[in-house]
């Protein structure tokens, strides 16, 4: 743009971002919420970039579209519910899932469709949709902060938006040819260097600004699903969703290496990995013989120290929804996988449930924050404290259904 963002040869992607972001505010095109650094930036005008959207035969053709939660998508979101189209829009960082289907009350006039829009909106008329959803996007709405002609994007530099995409490409949600468009001023298209790019970074078919859509011929291919040496242990934690389609792709066969999964040698004789290397070696036949007899209870003890058992410590977590398919030696599998390995494993296959001992209350914990998201033969399960804790020896739960 003409007497707008200036880029140095060389620049960085947190120079073109920096660069940007001092620009909309410098010169009052930055809009609420303020100040528009570190995010994806609203600005005067949006409303009308968004609305553009409704001249594309992508939009008007799309039956289910992704659009982000930013503030500047708020015409898109309120043009696709006004459209009566399928909207979903991804959960908050992704803490507690992919994605939100927004389902406004039936009747919704005009004010409750613009509420349903906004982060409120979000908030209060939306549904989770799991794994097994079967979303199929047709459509997919992101925000930049920076992107160019040719459909090169660059983001808050979170990787929130690439990680997403990715994830729609593991679930099957989108193909090879899903559009992608994004909304920004016209200030925020600027030349972007190739090689400031990576194989993980999204790149866009259309660009919406106040006053044009681009359409960019990108030819660039983009992500081909989760480049897993890419990501690291911390990100597993703190997007749960994430592990659940790691184990989903590990069984069939996929490479699923983290970044830094070489650097657990060092830690392979903690007490943790000789209680998860004990686990493994009890997945033998008298665990699938434990699934496979209906009506029984299996109960596998691999606790640490014989006095936790007693010492009224233990804290129980409660799997529900478990499909009548899944046998004990695969649950195992993935409480090793999402390092949430209990002290004791109780399982009832024939009430679809298993209950899992750990050591306190922290612990527990974390498991359930570790396991949420799991799915398990095509399931997605219910992981939650037991309503009834036993504080010693075996004692059955029956309260939990």
């Amino acid at each position: 743009m003409e007497g707008g963002v200036r880029l140095r040869a060389g620049a960085s992607k947190q120079d073109v971002r920096e660069k940007v972001w001092d620009y909309l505010e410098a010169s009052g095109l930055a809009a609420f919420p303020r100040p528009v650094h570190r995010r994806i930036p609203n600005f005067q005008g949006s409303h009308q970039a968004c609305c553009s959207i409704k001249e594309l035969d992508v939009f008007n053709r799309a039956r289910e579209i992704k659009v982000d939660p930013d503030k500047p998508l708020e015409g898109v979101r309120l043009a696709a519910l006004q459209a009566r189209k399928t909207l979903l829009v991804p959960t908050p960082r992704l803490r507690t899932g992919l994605f939100n289907k927004i389902v406004p009350p039936s009747g919704a006039t005009k004010e409750i469709l613009r509420i349903c829009a906004t982060s409120q909106g979000i908030k209060e008329y939306s549904v989770p949709v799991g794994l097994d959803g079967k979303a199929r996007v047709d459509l997919v709405v992101v925000g930049s902060v920076a992107v160019s002609e040719k459909g090169w994007r660059i983001g808050k530099g979170e990787g929130y938006a690439d990680m997403e995409y990715a994830m729609m490409v593991s679930m099957g949600a989108v193909q090879e040819d899903t559009p992608v468009i994004t909304i920004v001023h016209d200030c925020q298209v600027v030349d972007i260097a190739e090689e400031l790019l990576d194989d993980h970074d999204l790149t866009v078919d259309y660009i919406l600004t106040p006053t044009r859509t681009v359409k960019t011929n990108c030819k660039r291919p983009k992500p081909q699903g989760i480049i897993w040496h890419k990501v690291s242990y911390e990100m597993l934690e703190k997007i749960p969703i994430l592990k659940s389609l790691r184990h989903r792709e590990k069984q069939t066969g996929k490479d699923v290496t983290l970044q830094d999964e070489h650097s657990d040698l060092a830690n392979a004789n903690t007490p943790a990995a000789l209680n998860e290397k004990a686990m493994a070696e009890n997945t033998g036949p008298q665990a699938a013989m434990g699934s496979a007899q209906v009506g029984q209870h299996y109960v596998e003890s691999v606790s640490l120290s014989p006095r936790l058992g007693g010492s009224g410590m233990i804290t129980t977590v409660y799997v529900g929804n478990i499909p009548p398919s899944v046998r004990v030696s695969e649950l195992k599998c993935a409480l090793r996988e999402f390092h949430a390995t209990p002290l004791r494993l109780n399982w009832q296959g024939a009430q679809h449930r298993a209950f899992l001992d750990y050591k306190d209350k922290a612990t527990a914990e974390s498991a359930v924050s570790s396991l949420k998201g799991l799915s398990l033969g095509g399931n997605t399960l219910r992981v939650e404290l037991a309503k009834n804790q036993r504080n010693k020896g075996q004692v059955e739960i029956n309260s939990q259904k």
